[in-house]
């Protein structure tokens, strides 16, 4: 039975204020109390509701429910075994953004209005503050699993309205072709190109990534005997057949990136781990060009992943990104100095073209040459939205339609370009 036990203050300041504390029995039978109410009643009925709580299972304790949010976060960090992509990403919001605003706040503080203020004060593109204010909530809800909190204040509500900061937005001609987010669209011309300024190792995985979509990781990531794979299906009366490249459930993808260990000290990792999600399991369809591209590349290819260093190590993003920023962009020629190598001047292509701005530009060019939905969809390993993505399939014809769609880009391209091949012999 829950009683009130009077408190008279002895601080300097408040000597002889009353106040009355709470006391309650907890689910382990010991006595819980909660001090500062103003009158004895109150505090009784506090504690009375509490052992109410406790009787119908909806208790939590109060104590649990003022820990700081900075500590509730690292545990609940600590609990998850998302893709190692994923806790880095988590963990750069919560440094950057969230812990140095939240991490002393107590959880049963947090409300929505004072949470949306603080996001649209953000100095960062919309949708990375969408994110930051999804994982708070993702937070937040497993202290209600928890038993931490009876709430999430944050749950099911939305950002609206939100603007792109004025030191963020980028400067761009009336005839630039990027996109919000400062990417560019790049034309199949372009993409031989770069190609031929690359050679035919490099600059195959240039032509790799713009005519199937796939993320660099997962190219990175790609074994021999995943390539060349063949697709066979029934369709008019006999077979349709076409080479894939299968992107591996298991071993997929070669990433990289900072983890955290015991410590909270960040070492690098760099290793195969399943792709990003369920639908990036998959076998991406390749035209007949790059199939025959593919071949003569791996004919006496010493490797075992299709797309290496010179010696064999598998590509970090950024050295194979400091390979195709000079070809996009342009550069100075470099006369011969002190051992190092000659250069020839470059003319700029496609000025700040990335890895993910060539996968940009597939699903594009699937937009141009008219692919069903449903098989972009596949194809780039994305989920089909809506009730729809449980009953469409691709079929052979569609397949066969996006085929003849991206051989017919390809061979345009060589015309245009007056080339019979993309590298010479």
């Amino acid at each position: 039975m829950a009683y009130a036990e009077k408190r008279v203050s002895t601080a300097k300041g408040s000597r002889g204020r009353v106040s009355w504390r709470s006391r309650y029995k907890r689910p382990d039978g010991t006595w819980g109390s909660e001090p500062g109410f103003p009158t004895k009643k109150t505090a009784e009925r506090w504690g009375e509701a509490q052992e109410e709580a406790i009787q119908t299972g909806r208790w939590v304790d109060p104590e649990l429910m003022r820990k700081h949010f900075g500590a509730w976060a690292r545990e609940w960090m600590a609990a998850q075994t998302p893709r190692g992509r994923t806790t880095v990403n988590r963990w750069y919001l919560l440094d950057t953004h969230i812990l140095p605003k939240w991490e002393y706040t107590p959880l049963v503080a947090f409300n929505w209005f004072d949470v949306e203020a603080w996001a649209r004060t953000l100095p960062c593109y919309p949708s990375t503050t969408r994110k930051t204010v999804q994982t708070m909530s993702q937070i937040l809800t497993g202290a209600v699993d928890a038993r931490h909190l009876t709430v999430n204040p944050l749950y099911g509500r939305r950002l609206t309205g939100l603007t792109m900061p004025e030191s963020r937005k980028p400067a761009r001609s009336e005839s630039s072709d990027g996109d919000a987010d400062g990417g560019v669209i790049a034309t199949p011309e372009e993409v031989l190109l770069l190609a031929r300024r690359l050679g035919p190792v490099v600059g195959l995985q240039v032509l790799v990534i713009a005519f199937t979509g796939v993320r660099f990781e997962e190219l990175a990531g790609l074994r021999g005997h995943n390539a060349l794979l063949i697709r066979r299906q029934k369709y008019d009366g006999g077979f349709f057949e076409c080479p894939v490249i299968r992107i591996d459930q298991k071993f997929g993808a070669f990433v990289q990136y900072n983890v955290r260990d015991e410590e909270g000290k960040r070492r690098c990792f760099r290793g195969l781990e399943p792709p990003k999600n369920e639908q990036s399991a998959r076998d991406i369809d390749i035209p007949s060009f790059l199939e025959k591209l593919l071949r003569q590349h791996l004919d006496g290819w010493p490797h075992e992943h299709v797309f290496t260093t010179p010696t064999g190590i598998l590509w970090w993003r950024s050295h194979w990104c400091g390979l195709l920023r000079p070809a996009a962009d342009g550069r100075d020629a470099r006369p011969n100095a002190r051992g190092r190598a000659v250069k020839e001047a470059w003319e700029p292509i496609k000025p700040g073209l990335t890895a993910r701005d060539l996968r940009k530009t597939h699903d594009s060019w699937q937009e141009e040459i008219g692919v069903q939905h449903v098989l972009g969809y596949e194809q780039m390993g994305h989920k089909y939205p809506g009730i729809k993505g449980t009953y469409r399939r691709p079929t052979p014809a569609m397949r066969k339609h996006r085929l003849e769609g991206l051989q017919r880009l390809f061979e345009r391209a060589l015309t245009n370009l007056g080339w019979g091949r993309v590298w010479e012999e």
